[in-house]
């Protein structure tokens, strides 16, 4: 379904571009530890900010920079509880020609932007690596069964509804059949592809040609070919 591609390849672009985006803020910080001053400075103030149902707190710290400036900047980087105490004294590193943006010696407070999307974009790009993943080997999987597959006839038992699988709140329909192993007298219960649409009008046989691997008849693929094609 065209969707489930949109979607595939959806995640997987945006997941690579937060990797990115988190590699930005990772080198940026690297840069900037590498010739930022430290010193000392002293949380006066602890800043509110209210998001949904949570508030954090963020605190205001005071230092004098080289030459004696006093500086005064927040935190981006807030918490509940407080993270820090009005009072306490804590590291600073910053930048000679931009001091205001000094940034507490913090794990969180200095890498928070590469956590945050560097986890996120994982997710994404894992995701939609992973359909793809899956896709591919599936259609290795059933275009080796159409070139080698031994071709047998199950009886057509039933249409299906795959409530397992929901795309844009639509479920999709599973042709049901089934063999007996003349070999072994074990009944197989096979299950098509996903169909997108309700093939039952379009069943004539009460046979349905299915394509299985010769020693492993759990390896099948059901020949859906006579059904119509979707327009696109």
């Amino acid at each position: 379904m065209r969707t489930i591609s949109v979607i595939k390849y959806a995640c997987t672009v945006v997941g690579l571009g937060m990797l990115f985006v988190a590699f930005l803020f990772y080198a940026n910080t690297q840069d900037f530890l590498k010739s930022a001053l430290t010193t000392s400075g002293t949380v006066v103030e602890l800043v509110p900010s209210r998001s949904f149902d949570s508030t954090t707190y963020s605190p205001v710290v005071e230092f004098k920079a080289q030459g004696g400036t006093l500086i005064k900047f927040t935190s981006s980087s807030g918490s509940n509880p407080p993270s820090y105490s009005k009072g306490e004294v804590v590291e600073i590193f910053y930048q000679k020609s931009s001091p205001e943006q000094a940034k507490i010696n913090d794990f969180f407070s200095l890498w928070a932007g590469s956590i945050f999307f560097g986890a996120l974009g994982s997710v994404f790009f894992i995701v939609g690596f992973s359909i793809i993943l899956f896709v591919n080997l599936k259609g290795k999987k059933i275009e080796y069964l159409k070139k080698n597959g031994v071709p047998i006839k199950a009886k057509f038992q039933s249409v299906e509804i795959n409530y397992s699988l929901t795309v844009n709140g639509r479920n999709p329909y599973q042709i049901c059949v089934q063999w007996k192993n003349p070999a072994t007298s074990e009944l197989h219960i096979f299950n098509s592809e996903n169909i997108w649409f309700d093939p039952t009008d379009h069943i004539n046989n009460e046979e349905i040609t299915v394509l299985i691997e010769k020693k492993n008849p759990k390896k099948y693929y059901i020949d859906t070919s006579f059904l119509p094609k979707i327009a696109g």
